[in-house]
């Protein structure tokens, strides 16, 4: 139906099973037709007021998206997909910046939003580690001033220990890089031009090093994501988990 979103039937066969049961009250209307709503939302970036009448009533697909962002369901989705199969043996980590709307601003808690003042203003920071193909398979945010080294253990350890862990120069830091070795994963992380001791690294993976920046950009393709419009962290959580299930898991 034009350039609607609808989950195919492989998709929604991956993600039905994944939706929560056991719900008191009343039933909910076709989870299929709202969820498929809520992800043409999130991509297209429009009002939820503005979405499409074939979506069903649009404060549904809103009270769907805030309830369940408020249970954790959306990063439970991505969670249960994207550990499903086996640990890349190779692991790239990067981070990139998002532009926080002005309507977005404002939220309770401050920092605890994931925003953050820096020399283009304020910005939330996405941290991300995917395998060879490029698929997101830990995900984290911070305000955009926060350096990439502050949180990228937190991020590795989400995963097995990998053969090869590739980063650029912002990860350059001997402490990660003993930490790492202790892992018994290699530093493919090529170092700073002002080091004293300048470690050598294999070129031909560092190479490969484009996958990660790739991912950014179909991250930032979904209109919600290249520029933050939700106050609220755990909104903003949710466009990111549900977006990344959507473009590399199902």
């Amino acid at each position: 139906m034009g350039d609607f979103f609808w989950f195919s039937d492989a998709q929604w066969a991956r993600i039905e099973p994944l939706l929560p049961t056991g719900v008191r009250g009343k039933p909910r209307v076709d989870d299929r037709r709202v969820l498929s709503g809520i992800v043409h939302a999130l991509r297209c970036g429009g009002r939820w007021a503005d979405c499409a009448d074939v979506y069903g009533p649009k404060k549904t697909l809103y009270n769907r998206f805030v309830r369940w962002s408020e249970r954790g369901i959306w990063q439970g989705i991505f969670s249960e997909l994207a550990g499903a199969g086996d640990a890349p043996d190779r692991l790239f980590i990067d981070s990139g910046c998002i532009k926080v709307h002005r309507c977005a601003g404002g939220g309770k808690g401050g920092p605890a939003h994931g925003i953050g003042r820096t020399k283009g203003g304020r910005n939330t920071k996405l941290h991300a580690v995917c395998g060879e193909k490029g698929r997101p398979c830990v995900l984290l945010l911070t305000p955009g001033n926060v350096h990439d080294c502050r949180v990228a253990q937190l991020c590795i350890e989400a995963m097995p220990p990998s053969a090869e862990l590739v980063a650029d120069k912002g990860y350059d830091s001997q402490a990660l890089r003993e930490w790492l070795v202790e892992r018994g994963t290699e530093p493919v992380i090529p170092p700073r031009k002002n080091r004293k001791i300048q470690y050598d690294y294999d070129r031909a993976i560092y190479k490969q090093r484009n996958v990660i920046e790739r991912m950014f950009c179909r991250f930032k393709d979904w209109r919600r994501i290249a520029t933050r419009f939700d106050r609220n962290v755990r909104n903003f959580m949710s466009t990111i988990s549900l977006a990344a299930a959507v473009i590399w898991w199902l």
